[in-house]
């Protein structure tokens, strides 16, 4: 049953006259307990997609399409009911947890701070919810009193886990929770969080440059690139049998493959190439690839993709 559905999203950002198309029709659908992984290069859009489900844009933005979460359009909601989603409903793990948590507060009174605000107890009971949290994200809760300065990368993202799973939500947006970690760490972290997920029947949306972090967890894969999604499938097919020539690049650039890179240049978001966003470097482009823009189109089971390679079966949008 799906849980959270976007339909055409569009972002686009003012950046000093340019229009700077950060999401540019963006289809996309999370099931219930399913673990969703998003994935492109640095700058193709990802973490811009999970901003918009938190309603967490700058003012400069023009965004379209729809949202829908239990019926309602986030997209359309006033402020004060998405203070009322945020955490409870939909929870959200911000980038660089070094960045993202408040240095001059312990890490007890940060995961305090969401029962404080959205349940309203006292500061004794927030404390102990806190130190339940430390417990289950596999930390000791006499380090509650400490400062974020004071935690390893690792450490510190199992605090930024348990900020965000601290009120159960239905989903929870992770954007590239393993950056900077070394592979043990990684799965470390991985491993806690798709067993924390799945024990409490949360959805979660990955994001991540790393095809092997989502090779790890994911049920299905959607691959962005310049803004569009290219390719959506289940993750276990993407990664063995990947259908659009974007995807099969990514996939030869994994150092297990051999490191090669793919040719080229991302586009810029502000003056995208006409036709197939992905044609300049494309191994397998042709003359219709400039001209026209694919859709994306259903070719098998559950999988779709955005290339002329490909005949239409069942449309994507």
């Amino acid at each position: 049953m799906t849980l959270l559905r976007i339909e055409d999203l569009r972002v686009y950002f003012n950046a000093r006259g340019r229009i700077v198309k950060a999401n540019d029709g963006v289809d996309l659908e999370i099931e219930e307990t399913e673990i969703l992984g998003l994935i492109g290069e640095t700058g193709c859009g990802k973490s811009i997609l999970g901003r918009a489900i938190m309603g967490l844009l700058s003012e400069n933005v023009e965004i379209g399409g729809r949202i829908i979460y239990k019926g309602e359009n986030l997209l359309e909601l006033c402020e004060a009911r998405m203070r009322q989603i945020r955490g409870k409903e939909i929870g959200m793990m911000l980038q660089n947890p070094s960045t993202s948590l408040n240095p001059v507060l312990t890490v007890g009174e940060q995961i305090a701070e969401v029962y404080r605000y959205h349940e309203g107890v006292g500061k004794e009971e927030a404390k102990k919810k806190a130190a339940d949290m430390l417990k289950l994200v596999g930390m000791d809760p006499k380090r509650m009193d400490e400062y974020p300065h004071q935690f390893s990368g690792g450490m510190k993202q199992r605090v930024m886990i348990a900020i965000g799973l601290a009120l159960n939500p239905r989903i929870l947006i992770a954007d590239e929770p393993t950056t900077g970690l070394d592979s043990s760490m990684k799965k470390q972290i991985l491993d806690l969080m798709s067993g924390l997920i799945k024990s409490r029947d949360v959805s979660m949306l990955l994001i991540t440059h790393d095809l092997e972090v989502a090779k790890g967890v994911c049920n299905r894969i959607a691959v962005m690139y310049a803004g569009e999604l290219l390719e959506i499938a289940p993750a276990e097919k993407l990664l063995s049998e990947p259908k659009h020539p974007y995807t099969q690049d990514l996939l030869d650039s994994l150092p297990r493959m051999g490191l090669n890179p793919i040719p080229g240049e991302s586009p810029s978001l502000s003056s995208p190439p006409a036709g197939c966003r992905f044609h300049p470097r494309c191994r397998c482009r042709s003359d219709k690839c400039s001209e026209k823009h694919p859709d994306m189109i259903g070719i098998e089971a559950e999988t779709y993709v955005r290339c002329f390679l490909y005949k239409n079966d069942k449309s994507k949008g």
